[in-house]
């Protein structure tokens, strides 16, 4: 079966009496009837705030400003008749209303919206981030879901990669940071990077970037909480087959904690990207060529 993979945005918009706004799919999606957040796939380049924002006013009518990332959640749809599974990383914000009039999207994803207390939404169809994120019971989707595959992006003009990741700030009990060194031949090749990368097909962020944790230092770590969405664009990024691409990364910090740390140790399961890994006190820190994205996570340069 072909695996693809998508990244969504989606918000979380009360009412003053605590309601939820949600909108229900209209027979152009694969999934007719149900109720989920507001929201959909972001546009390469784009930054996922950003179209958190563009899909509720397209699915809403409203006008809302993206606050923090609550939750960054994976699941798999399978279309057994097209031999296809897409794998759709989804990334949760709090909105807040700025003005717009509430309808459902004409002739679009959406033909009904509404506001929902936990209790009413558990009684409606709903796609399983949405009851999860609800704190309801998920259910499976109503038989013969998803109906038709999500519509196809337009061939690139370019070799186009879009790419979801998840990263860590990792810190021991000593206060210190662990970071890893990016190999020659790669994009960032000699700078110190927040450890984690690429997850997998069906493979949560959480736990992908876990995963890369033991590839790329030897740690075993648990997650503390979901600190920012970062979002990279560079349209002339020079890839590892040393080719042109135009690439736009959507990553995902956590905290992350190792309550029994060991010498950092690169394995081979890292597959290459990665030279070194090491611990950092708080003044090593200092002076070190890291990553954007490394400078901003540790404090050595402002958000």
């Amino acid at each position: 079966m072909e695996k693809r993979r998508r990244i969504g945005a989606y918000g979380v918009l009360r009412d003053p009496g605590g309601r939820i706004l949600l909108a229900r799919g209209s027979e152009a999606c694969p999934c007719p009837g149900v109720w989920q957040l507001p929201g959909g796939g972001i546009e390469h380049a784009e930054h996922p705030a950003r179209a958190v924002e563009r899909e509720f006013a397209e699915e809403t009518g409203l006008i809302v400003a993206a606050d923090a990332v609550r939750a960054a959640v994976a699941d798999v749809a399978a279309f057994p008749t097209d031999g296809i599974a897409v794998h759709t990383d989804r990334l949760i914000f709090d909105v807040e209303a700025r003005g717009g009039e509430l309808r459902p999207e004409p002739a679009g994803g959406s033909d009904a919206v509404g506001w929902f207390t936990p209790d009413e939404a558990a009684a409606v169809p709903l796609m399983p981030f949405t009851a999860e994120l609800l704190g309801v019971p998920v259910s499976p989707l109503p038989a013969g879901l998803p109906r038709a595959l999500p519509p196809a992006p337009a061939a690139p003009a370019a070799d186009r990669r879009q790419r979801f990741a998840a990263y860590g700030l990792v810190t021991d009990p000593a206060g210190r940071v662990l970071l890893t060194m990016i190999a020659d031949g790669y994009p960032g090749a000699g700078r110190w990077h927040l450890p984690g990368g690429g997850t997998d097909h069906g493979e949560q962020p959480a736990a992908g970037l876990l995963r890369e944790l033991v590839e790329e230092a030897g740690q075993l770590g648990r997650v503390v909480d979901l600190l920012a969405v970062d979002n990279m664009h560079n349209p002339a990024a020079l890839g590892p087959e040393r080719r042109p691409l135009d690439w736009h990364g959507v990553r995902v910090i956590y905290r992350v904690r190792v309550d029994a740390p060991t010498e950092a140790v690169v394995t081979e399961l890292a597959g290459g990207s990665t030279a070194r890994a090491a611990w950092f006190a708080p003044d090593q820190v200092r002076g070190l060529r890291m990553t954007e994205v490394a400078a901003r996570a540790t404090g050595q340069r402002g958000s």
